[in-house]
């Protein structure tokens, strides 16, 4: 039998499940795409998982480890399909969920209605109890109410049960000892308390983030639980992690424990398969564009390193026009790459509006319908259906042949739902769908670079997901992006990214303090506490000490502002010049965001970050061999529409697995290959490098 370990990576997106199988030795990939199961993800899991390894003939005992990225938190959170919680809070406060925040996502919308709460207000309680901001005790713990209340949440027949008292972050005491009773009164139920979770200051947001992971972790601990047991049963001893919204990954079990980590699962393995495509190739500052079939994803990744936010929404709107809209969704404080989603996958549906205006998304057709091509009974016309009427897809070579589509039924539906109210002909209203799409996915685009404080022009494009090479050398137009990147194999890249990344633990704790005053004793004493709870958690996940990493990180605010920015903290020692030196950071930082600094305005730091990193060996890109020149890897020329060249106009269509380095293709051009296609637009040019991804400037 053959010795050869490998590594395995799943990805469950909304319309596929992408599997990709690494030879650890040789570096051969092997991928697979399957339609997703809505109904119940796991069952797309294990048969991506099944199918590859057949077909790669490879025995589970040689799998050496499995990295899942799912979107099953966040889906059970927009469906609201979450375990029945109950929420206990300081007394007086028990109406912080209804209450949330005073914002919306748009801001004269009178008809706006926030998100209802995870937990009904009779499931919520509030107990007798108060600290100060300091964590002094004001008022003792009344043990018995919070038992009294624990009793009734197990007679409501609750899964799980919420904690966050005030100002716990500074002191945990009281929140651990209503742990402990819950405990003892509700021994099945999955307890989640918020200075475990997030112990950081504006109690809304650790009281959301801390409900988040308390109501979902009843439902992904039983769908992770599945997996393995069924992996098991196959014969697959392989260690089960998880990809993280962070873009580390972490264990089956700390999953469970934590699920919070992983509402931005999916998206995030693509933002970290594009900044190690970018880096192999010598880009360390990289725009990720990732098009699904459902949803559209931007992100920035500067100097190799994706940007983190702890300002997401779970649940956010997605918006075709402005990206996810802050305020309609639930409030998350835990880091999470900075992501613009958008509505505008593959499955997308164009229709027209009662103003007689043609829109594009946010509904998907999904996996089930599909779009119309697919044949499954669907009858909206999508941005798939779009493209295929235009000539960028093929019908007989959809995912390698194994769903063909049908272009009539494409046609019925662009011009039954589109060209015919808006009176155009077929293909005007095919393109009017596609530009609309583009048009949104440049707003994206600049949403996460420009509205950064970020120039897409200092940066590369990589564009991956069934549907964005499809778009991309457009949007680079629109954009002033001089260089695009089409990955080999783009439609699972986002399952490479799982296999490219290191185990990561961040834990944090608010310290309100002004640097000018800070005790640096004081602060370098709570960032080695935080970095002995990240050691203690690699040690757990079978790290050794070599592997071990730390980066450490502080949030700072001028004093009176209501938000921060995030700067690195050197390593080594804390002393009042390296307090110093942070402030002069921050000023940097805050001139770089906002335009201006203000350089007489005294600093506070407000939370401290200890990210501890565990090291996974990488494999390395494959290299392609040298190129025989283009014409050799021509299949056939087809009429694709372009509305720079006026319409219908010939087009090579090539192979992409019949090129190799330093192979040239003019635009205008198709290269298809199994799980992607890739359109090259007149005036523009790709080249083959020695990975096989293709260059298009």
């Amino acid at each position: 039998m053959a010795t050869d370990s490998y590594r395995l990576g799943v990805d469950v997106g909304g319309t596929f499940t992408d599997g990709v199988l690494i030879n650890e030795s040789t570096g051969e990939v092997r991928i697979t795409k399957v339609p997703s199961t809505p109904d119940d993800p796991s069952r797309a899991f294990l048969e991506a998982t099944g199918r590859i390894l057949r077909e790669a003939a490879v025995d589970p005992k040689q799998v050496s480890y499995v990295v899942h990225g799912t979107t099953v938190a966040t889906n059970a959170i927009i469906e609201g399909k979450v375990a029945r919680t109950g929420f206990l809070t300081t007394e007086g406060f028990r109406d912080m969920l209804e209450i949330a925040r005073q914002i919306r996502p748009s801001l004269y919308d009178l008809q706006f209605e926030k998100p209802a709460p995870l937990v009904p207000r009779y499931l919520c309680f509030g107990i007798p109890e108060r600290l100060d901001a300091r964590g002094a005790v004001v008022t003792e713990l009344d043990e018995e109410n919070a038992r009294q209340a624990a009793i009734t949440l197990r007679e409501e027949g609750v899964e799980a049960v919420a904690v966050c008292l005030l100002h716990s972050y500074a002191n945990p005491d009281h929140e651990r000892r209503i742990g402990e009773i819950l405990r003892e009164e509700l021994p099945d139920a999955a307890i989640s308390i918020s200075s475990d979770i997030v112990p950081e200051f504006r109690e809304y947001f650790r009281a959301s983030t801390t409900v988040i992971n308390a109501s979902i972790r009843p439902i992904i601990g039983r769908y992770l639980d599945s997996i393995e047991e069924r992996l098991r049963a196959d014969g697959l001893g392989a260690e089960l992690l998880v990809m993280q919204s962070n873009g580390g990954v972490y264990n089956f079990e700390a999953a469970s424990e934590r699920p919070v980590y992983m509402v931005e699962s999916g998206p995030a393995a693509g933002v970290i398969a594009a900044a190690y495509v970018g880096e192999a190739i010598g880009h360390r500052n990289v725009l990720s564009l990732d098009m699904g079939g459902t949803t559209a994803k931007a992100a920035l990744i500067q100097d190799g390193t994706p940007r983190i936010t702890k300002d997401y929404e779970v649940g956010a709107k997605a918006s075709a026009d402005t990206g996810s809209g802050r305020g309609s969704g639930y409030p998350i404080r835990t880091p999470v790459i900075d992501l613009v989603e958008i509505g505008a996958g593959g499955g997308s549906i164009a229709w027209v509006d009662s103003g007689g205006v043609l829109r594009v998304g946010p509904q998907s057709a999904g996996a089930a319908p599909g779009p119309a091509s697919y044949g499954n009974g669907g009858t909206d016309a999508t941005i798939t259906d779009a493209n295929l009427v235009l000539g960028r897809l093929n019908p007989d070579y959809f995912l390698g042949g194994e769903l063909p589509l049908q272009p009539e039924l494409a046609e019925e539906a662009v011009l039954k739902n589109c060209a015919e109210p808006l009176g155009l002909n077929l293909l005007e209203a095919a393109n009017g769908v596609v530009e609309i799409a583009n048009s949104a996915m440049v707003n994206a685009i600049r949403l996460i670079s420009v509205q950064r404080g970020y120039d897409p022009r200092d940066f590369v494009l990589v564009a991956f997901g069934g549907a964005g090479p499809v778009h991309a050398a457009k949007l680079a137009m629109e954009t002033e992006v001089p260089l695009t990147i089409i990955p080999m194999s783009p439609g699972i890249t986002s399952a490479m990214g799982l296999l490219v990344t290191d185990l990561k633990h961040e834990n944090s704790m608010t310290r309100i303090r002004r640097i000018d005053e800070c005790d640096p004793a004081e602060i370098e004493s709570v960032l080695d506490d935080l970095e002995e709870r990240g050691r203690n958690s690699l040690v757990r996940e079978g790290v050794r000490g070599s592997d071990m990493s730390f980066e450490r990180h502080a949030d700072v605010r001028y004093v009176g502002q209501s938000y921060e920015l995030g700067v690195s903290l050197p390593p080594g020692h804390l002393d009042a010049a390296t307090l110093t030196g942070v402030s002069d950071a921050f000023h940097v930082e805050h001139e770089r965001a906002y335009g201006h600094k203000a350089l007489e305005e005294p600093v506070e730091l407000v939370n401290l970050r200890v990210m501890a990193l565990g090291a996974i060996a990488r494999p390395s890109l494959r290299e392609v061999g040298a190129g025989n020149g283009s014409d050799g890897a021509v299949k056939e020329t087809r009429k694709v529409y372009f509305a720079e060249s006026g319409g219908l106009i010939d087009c090579r269509v090539y192979d992409r697995y019949r090129l190799g380095e330093g192979d040239t293709i003019e635009g205008p051009a198709i290269v298809e290959e199994v799980d992607s296609t890739t359109v090259i637009h007149p005036g523009t040019a790709a080249n083959v490098d020695r990975f096989g991804n293709l260059l298009i400037s």
